[in-house]
């Protein structure tokens, strides 16, 4: 195997890594609010669909990716209304919200199948997103732990009651949150689809909504452990491909499981060492505790 390989793998690995940050950075904002969306996969399905008609019609993928930001936030907005304001179990919409995406992004996409679009063009080795993907992680950093919105978005992923009792208003905090969750989720697709893919079908994301729910558990609710995390699926995805492009006798199949394998560990070993990292707010829906 060339020298190049480890090259080539972790180029790989970077460039399929960040769809996953960004949709991983945004459902931790979420969950440290204290909501947790399951419906991850359909968010991103509807960003990649979204992005890749708004490039197809605009011949702009920054449009494309500033639509799949926009629907993100729309399509998170009514998960956040029947969540917050309609009081609904948090997982039961999540996952409607996931069944959701797989219809909507399917019409949205269907005329847009084979359409050869402009993807996001580089900078150097790797296109603006992934650039901006670690700064992002930073940036999210800084203003969980050192600002004042951060302080009062943990206090209400803590408990919701004592923010409440300390003058804020939860509710206001976990729609900002969501919002900000929504975009991401809807970039995130629109990396997949104008950087990664530079295609359009039906449920591409292939299961990688619920890789970035487990990854926040993995990053242990800090942003800038989800960027490591990320990298590490991120490799085990284009390892595959790595080995499909050089030939290397493996069953596809098998290299197939590598990402979602990891995801199980991931969960068993969290499982193990226990539970403290998370925010208490998400005993209710993630745990079934009080």
């Amino acid at each position: 195997m060339s020298a190049a390989f480890p090259i080539a793998l972790a180029s790989s690995a970077i460039l399929s890594g960040t769809s996953l940050l960004y949709a991983t950075l945004g459902e931790l904002i979420g969950e440290r609010a204290g909501i947790v969306n399951l419906g991850l996969e359909g968010l991103m399905l509807i960003g990649a669909s979204t992005g890749f008609a708004g490039a197809a019609v605009t011949a702009n993928p920054y449009l494309g990716v500033a639509a799949a930001a926009l629907a993100g936030v729309a399509a998170n907005g009514l998960f956040s209304y029947v969540v917050i304001t309609r009081h609904a179990n948090q997982l039961a919409a999540g996952l409607s919200l996931t069944f959701f995406g797989l219809g909507a992004s399917a019409l949205i996409g269907r005329p847009f199948v084979g359409a050869i679009v402009p993807g996001l063009p580089h900078l150097g080795a790797f296109d603006l997103l992934v650039w901006l993907a670690a700064p992002l992680a930073i940036v999210l950093s800084g203003l969980l732990y050192r600002t004042r919105w951060g302080l009062t978005l943990r206090a209400v992923g803590e408990s919701p009651a004592a923010a409440f009792a300390a003058g804020r208003r939860p509710d206001r905090v976990q729609y900002e949150a969501l919002a900000v969750a929504g975009a991401l989720g809807g970039i995130s697709g629109a990396h997949l689809s104008l950087a990664v893919a530079l295609t359009w079908d039906e449920g591409m994301t292939a299961g990688r909504g619920f890789i970035a729910i487990a990854l926040v558990i993995f990053a242990g609710w800090n942003p800038l452990w989800a960027v490591i995390g990320a990298l590490v699926f991120g490799g085990a995805e284009s390892l595959q491909l790595q080995f499909q492009a050089r030939g290397v006798d493996v069953s596809p199949f098998l290299m197939n499981m590598v990402p979602y394998l990891l995801t199980l560990l991931v969960l068993t070993f969290w499982g193990l060492r226990g539970r403290s990292a998370a925010p208490a707010g998400l005993g209710r829906s993630f745990f079934g505790v009080e």
